[in-house]
């Protein structure tokens, strides 16, 4: 009872700051923890199975955690090597590989400290145990807020359409990740001109150092040559960042109209980091998503999520060094 209780006081806390603003990280956090005491509660009604039933049930739900464990490490491993042999050898396509990589580590090192009788292996595998869980806590909040946010319908009646750069082809065109952003602002801008003037696109991104033309230039004339007017297009052309982005054009949308109201549009899996930007740079908008190709997925949420944790360096970083002390405290009790 305690335990619903607890959920339901927490699910009231996630519909407060939802409706304060529905791009506040600490929402995915609630939420995360409503599900999470709720799982407690159904828990802890195992009690009331037939005992054989609820004994098996018990000893079954740790076996079905690494057998998932397991298989999502292995995805990953295989996600990585897909990647790397498709794209080469960026950042973006090894997270993967070395996240699966670290799971299937996590799993052998918990194996082996429970087979041998040893304080270190001990204390270093609950320590590593209580750091992936903590981490996995924060991805599944992450992702499951992620979802409900990408699926809240943008609103009407937009001064402007925020369509975010996404680098270049080798041609100085627009990337396939960036025609999907720019389509869909510019199905946007055509849904809401509809009856009333259509909102200003304004195109966000700087020229990176192997580029010949600034990325808010290959998107304008994208626009351009799918009718959209160039007085209609605002350009930002300064940004290296999706923080620049956001503040760069916060302030270009203002000096055009003090009251502003837009949307912004980025890919899928980018949607919940740009809105928290977005509510830091004080940009009144929601934040939509273009869709992405599902090989690239993971590799693209997985650096999303590391960028979000480090946009709260020191409450990870206490967490993270609690979570070491408290496993290895526990791991070296005999």
């Amino acid at each position: 009872m305690v335990a619903y209780l607890l959920a339901a006081v927490l699910l009231a806390l996630f519909g407060i700051g939802a409706a304060r603003d529905l791009r506040r990280l600490s929402n995915a956090v609630l939420l995360g923890l409503a599900a999470a005491a709720a799982a407690a509660g159904l828990l802890g009604d195992l009690d009331r199975l037939p005992s054989g039933t609820a004994r098996g049930v018990a000893d079954a739900l740790p076996v079905a955690a690494v057998l998932a464990a397991l298989a999502v490490a292995v995805l990953l491993v295989g996600n990585g090597v897909l990647m790397v042999r498709r794209e080469g050898r960026r950042p973006v396509f090894l997270l993967p590989l070395l996240a699966g990589l670290a799971g299937i580590c996590l799993i052998g090192l918990l194996w082996t400290a429970a087979r041998v009788d040893s304080r270190p292996l001990h204390a270093a595998a609950a320590s590593a145990l209580l750091v992936a869980g903590y981490l996995a806590f924060l991805l599944l909040c992450f992702l499951g807020y992620s979802a409900l946010y990408g699926r809240i319908p943008p609103p009407r009646e937009v001064d402007f359409v925020v369509a975010l750069g996404a680098g270049l082809d080798d041609d100085d065109r627009v990337s396939p990740l960036l025609a999907a952003r720019l389509d869909r602002a510019l199905g946007l801008r055509a849904e809401q001109a509809d009856g009333r003037p259509a909102p200003v696109l304004v195109v966000s991104g700087g020229k990176g150092g192997d580029e010949q033309l600034s990325e808010a230039e290959a998107m304008a004339r994208y626009a351009a040559e799918r009718g959209v007017p160039a007085a209609a297009v605002l350009r930002e052309d300064r940004s290296r960042n999706t923080a620049e982005n956001l503040r760069f054009s916060g302030r270009l949308m203002r000096a055009r109209r003090p009251d502003y109201r837009c949307t912004v549009v980025t890919s899928n899996f980018h949607v919940l980091r740009t809105a928290v930007e977005a509510r830091r740079a004080g940009v009144p908008g929601q934040v939509v998503g273009a869709p992405t190709a599902g090989a690239y997925w993971p590799g693209a949420v997985l650096r999303e999520f590391g960028a979000l944790l480090l946009c709260y360096p020191r409450t990870n970083a206490g967490a993270v060094l609690l979570l070491v002390v408290l496993g290895a405290t526990a791991g070296w009790r005999p």
